[in-house]
């Protein structure tokens, strides 16, 4: 995005973010939305469909060219994730995951870590990776995690649980944050990275879910299980704050889902509203649809606006937590309710499962609780206000 036009800020994507714009909204029209309806119904991982994207550089979108990948911006990566939420927010978060598990290894791993799991690992064999944070008893209370890392003659003994993982059934490994020192409370966290065929790892089935059924969501519990000290990225206690920087880098790609899962509806509505007609006219005319709809359009809009604000300071190396959670935070809340109210604007028919909005509706909801609750982004918010 060029922000440095002669006498202000500038709006307009470069050629090449047009040009990945049109790559990611032409595979959503032909691979994602023609069988996204199969995919909620069926709750089968999308597979092929990933590997289609990543043999079009739509996965892996965030990993430096220097170990393979794309290189792309966070701005990027927006751009990308508001179209493929267009198509389906759950096949998009599937093929999205890769981004923020290779994140605590780009920002904190050494250069032989980011060289094999990123380059060898992720790019060269194609290995997905799954984010393991949240836990059973500590879902946006990341320092009460339970989960425990304690070291033994030169390894690491894991034991504990996360729940809510996504892609952690068709994962290779996990980035993973443990306690290692109770002691130190948030500056006791340590983050590693560990192989799916470890000894004592084992994997709930796929939950089934009310939205975003494509997406594979499921529990991880570690008993006893072996992590070589090689595999621990960053210091002892840096995990914490890697976890913190982690989540500004990936809220404005949710944020962005958010918005293209809002824009779908927007757009849903309009031609919808166009054929339906009630009392001698199309029901766009009369008001309190029209406005409802007008409400749709004003929201994807400022939500969009702001998760471009949020890509482009971290882009920039400009901290902003404040920025990152107004975007994540506001589109998630607002394109809530644009489904809410686009399933209002079909009536009966939006109820059913014939029509798209009652699936864009349930897709969204989990936008409000996943990286961050809106509560959450609220109390960031509060917190830099009155810092």
């Amino acid at each position: 995005m060029d922000q440095t036009a002669v006498n202000g800020v500038s709006f307009e994507l470069s050629d090449d973010q047009k040009m990945l714009q049109k790559l990611a909204r032409d595979f959503a029209a032909k691979e994602i939305i023609p069988v996204a309806e199969h995919f909620d119904k069926t709750a089968e991982f999308p597979i092929d469909i990933i590997n289609k994207g990543r043999n079009l550089g739509l996965v892996n979108l965030n990993i430096p060219e220097e170990y393979g990948g794309p290189g792309a911006k966070v701005f990027d990566e927006v751009i990308v994730q508001e179209e493929l939420g267009y198509g389906c927010s759950g096949i998009s978060t599937a093929m999205s995951v890769n981004n923020l598990s290779s994140l605590p290894i780009m920002l904190g791993g050494t250069e032989q870590q980011k060289e094999y799991w990123l380059g060898e690992r992720m790019v060269g064999k194609g290995d997905l990776a799954a984010y393991c944070v949240t836990e059973p008893s500590a879902g946006s209370n990341v320092v009460g995690m339970q989960t425990r890392a304690e070291r033994v003659n030169g390894k690491y003994i894991i034991n504990g649980s996360k729940i809510f993982i996504s892609n952690v059934n068709y994962s290779s490994f996990y980035t993973v944050f443990a306690v290692t020192d109770p002691s130190k409370k948030h500056k006791g966290i340590s983050c590693f990275v560990i192989e799916r065929d470890t000894p004592g790892i084992s994997v709930s089935r796929h939950f089934d879910k009310l939205g975003q059924r494509a997406a594979d969501t499921a529990e991880i519990t570690f008993e006893n299980v072996e992590v070589p000290a090689e595999n621990r990225i960053g210091e002892e206690g840096m995990g914490f704050l890697l976890a913190m920087t982690v989540f500004d880098h990936s809220r404005p790609g949710v944020a962005a889902g958010a918005v293209g899962v809002g824009r779908r509806a927007l757009e849903e509505c309009v031609k919808y509203a166009k054929e339906r007609e009630t009392f001698g006219q199309p029901i766009w005319q009369h008001q309190a649809i029209g406005h409802k709809i007008a409400d749709m359009a004003i929201n994807v809009e400022a939500a969009r606006l702001l998760t471009y604000q949020a890509a482009w300071l971290v882009d920039n190396n400009i901290s902003n937590p404040k920025a990152v959670a107004f975007a994540k935070a506001f589109a998630a809340d607002a394109a809530m309710k644009i489904t809410v109210d686009a399933v209002q604007v079909f009536g009966g028919y939006g109820y059913m499962r014939e029509y798209p909005v009652e699936k864009l509706m349930r897709d969204v909801k989990v936008f409000q609780i996943y990286e961050g609750t809106s509560e959450i982004q609220r109390n960031v918010i509060v917190r830099e206000l009155f810092r």
